[in-house]
């Protein structure tokens, strides 16, 4: 069989695991049948660490799908050629780097993966290194070798370079049949490798996932969004790029890699917002090519009778914890992060709290969301749910909550729940949804899809959102997704809606309805309001536009926003976001029902297979033969 690409090469933090948001789209685009139909060979790059136990064991982890192959970490040795062995080991003679070689599955796919550990690697490489890439980036790593993510990116380049020259893997390969997929800023330094040892020689892709210096700037400053993107629209109306609105950013070690992604020969974009971010950047940016791929999500097709038991299990868990039944159930399932926001959902859960009084509904939000990724021992929190009934009741005294958890907890919902008559809100701080790991509360049959599958409504109310894939997931089981307006999904849930309704699945009035949006997304679709059917599945909440009279005139008036104006408008727009959300929330069957048809048929134009089909592929095939 002839592959329109032979060979495809991810460079990425999580090779080895999934880990956050780019595992996720691994894991879509990898176990896709049109991509392993059209890509022969594929292996992904990445560092090992080898200082870690906690990481070292999630390798050996039977759930992570990895087998090893080569390791002189784990002194494993299987099935590897013997000159294939030497070459190896040569590399990490040379670099004095721990190498794994191996393979991991992908859905019902596997793919290779080259590792390095770079503990103590060989330093007159990487300054040799560095040299290069100041000489032809200007990137000067004198000026961020004091960061530890910077050095170890910069370290395992070379090595990894040399190892998949030692594995033989482009053996006969032309330059237009090899590329390296460069994920975000993390996987730069492997196609700037590949242009040291080999100019010309292979083709390289810059896939951005977000745009690091836009995060920081939103996370930053307490305007966040809302002074961000006005300075964004005001700046770009007068085409002045991100240095001269905001100064000077090289200091920024993300921001300084960033911009020399212009160097490679196609640049991705996971959404209309993070393109718009890139063209911000300035310089080449501001007009280059720059092709949007947008995130998929997992269609899957279940019977409605799996649905009512994991929404029945959800109301059970909420019956055992606050001693009601809910009529709905609200889910956020997110990153304990800055980012996320999640105190608009408290905002929002506030106004829905008085709505649901007034028709005599009950609500619970459940928050799944925590501080410690690897989560807590089983017998921790069997101990605090038997102390003081956790996760309704928490502490910050004895390792539950820990970071932004304890701010979101006593600052946010513990008020709401003293307040609220008709909803509660249960924070569950703790890695997985089961009940080995989250108590003897929780039923028996539980499972993580559960809170996916029998959900009534996501929150995803983010103040820096490259796109959202978890945000919409739960839209295809007939819930509603309420969003923030720069969320990245939002131009691609357009793209799908306006797809189905040409196909006559769903109706202009289901799928726009506008309402007047007050501003523009960046990518040029609405803001606000944007899908104002009562019917219609998503929900914007605009935290964005200004009342008309305040919208700012110039970028430096937009800077001028600070967290009180935020904080104002988050006031208003919660409350109408809150409106939108009890209007659409099913009373019926016959409502439920239709949110499940037409979450479904959306879900089905947002697949893995139809972005990797229609943008994915194509982008590679174009960058091979160019």
């Amino acid at each position: 069989m002839t592959h329109s690409i032979p060979l495809a090469v991810h460079a990425t933090h999580e090779a080895g695991a999934k880990v956050g948001g780019i595992g996720s789209v691994l894991d879509g685009i990898l176990s896709t049948k049109s991509y392993n139909q059209r890509v022969g060979r594929t292996i992904l790059v990445g560092p090992m660490f080898g200082w870690d136990p906690v990481q070292m064991e999630r390798l050996t982890d039977p759930r992570n799908g990895v087998q090893i192959r080569y390791s002189s970490l784990h002194g494993i040795l299987y099935d590897v050629d013997e000159g294939v062995q030497q070459a190896l080991r040569t590399v990490e003679r040379d670099f004095q780097v721990g190498l794994l070689y191996g393979v991991r599955r992908f859905g019902e796919v596997e793919h290779e993966i080259l590792l390095v550990d770079a503990s103590s690697p060989h330093m007159g490489h990487v300054e040799r290194f560095s040299y290069f890439v100041w000489e032809n980036y200007g990137v000067e790593s004198f000026r961020y070798n004091h960061d530890f993510e910077y050095n170890l990116y910069m370290s395992i380049a070379q090595p990894l370079f040399a190892g998949l020259k030692a594995l033989g893997i482009d053996e006969g390969l032309a330059p237009h049949e090899r590329v390296i997929i460069a994920h975000e800023w993390l996987g730069l330094p492997v196609a700037f490798a590949a242009q040291l040892n080999e100019p010309e020689q292979w083709r390289t892709v810059f896939y951005a996932h977000e745009v690091a210096t836009a995060r920081l700037l939103v996370e930053s400053h307490a305007g966040h969004d809302t002074r961000f993107y006005n300075a964004l629209l005001r700046a770009r109306e007068s085409h002045l790029p991100l240095d001269t609105v905001f100064g000077e950013q090289s200091s920024y070690f993300k921001h300084a890699i960033v911009r020399q992604a212009i160097h490679c020969d196609a640049i991705f974009a996971v959404s209309d917002t993070v393109r718009e971010e890139l063209r911000f950047l300035g310089g080449p940016f501001a007009n280059c090519r720059i092709d949007l791929v947008y995130n998929g999500i997992r269609s899957e097709k279940i019977k409605v009778s799996d649905l009512l038991d994991s929404k029945r299990r959800l109301q059970e868990y909420c019956s055992k914890l606050l001693g009601f039944k809910p009529d709905y159930v609200f889910t956020h399932v997110a990153r304990m992060v800055l980012s996320k926001a999640l105190w608009r959902d408290v905002r929002v859960a506030s106004h829905l709290d008085r709505l649901l009084a007034s028709s005599g509904k009950t609500a619970v939000l459940f928050v799944l969301a925590t501080s410690e990724p690897a989560g807590r021992q089983p017998e921790q929190v069997e101990s605090w749910e038997t102390s003081y009934g956790w996760p309704v009741g928490h502490r910050g005294d004895n390792g539950d909550l820990i970071g932004e958890e304890a701010a979101f907890f006593f600052d946010d919902v513990e008020p709401f729940n003293h307040s609220a008559s008709n909803s509660k809100i249960v924070l569950v701080n703790q890695f997985g949804w089961s009940r080995d790991r989250c108590g003897r509360s929780m039923p028996a049959d539980m499972t993580f899809s559960d809170i996916r599958r029998g959900s009534d409504l996501e929150f995803g109310q983010s103040i820096y959102e490259p796109f959202g894939i978890s945000q919409i997931e739960p839209v295809q089981f007939g819930a509603i997704s309420c969003v923030s307006s720069v969320c990245g999904l939002i131009g691609f849930v357009q793209q799908a809606a306006n797809d189905l309704v040409e196909q006559g699945v769903l109706t202009a009035g289901e799928q726009n309805g506008r309402d007047g949006g007050r501003t523009t997304l960046p990518g040029g679709g609405a803001l606000g309001s944007a899908f104002s059917a009562s019917t219609f599945p998503l929900v914007v909440a605009d935290y964005v536009g200004l009342p008309e009279g305040q919208a700012p005139g110039t970028p430096r008036d937009a800077l001028d926003i600070d967290g009180a104006i935020r904080g104002s408008i988050e006031a208003s727009s919660s409350e109408n976001t809150a409106r939108q959300i009890f209007e659409r929330l099913p009373s019926s069957r016959r409502k439920k029902s239709e949110l499940r048809r037409q979450g479904s048929a959306l879900a089905g134009r947002m697949s893995w297979e139809t972005v990797v089909e229609s943008s994915f592929l194509p982008g590679l095939v174009r960058v091979c033969k160019e």
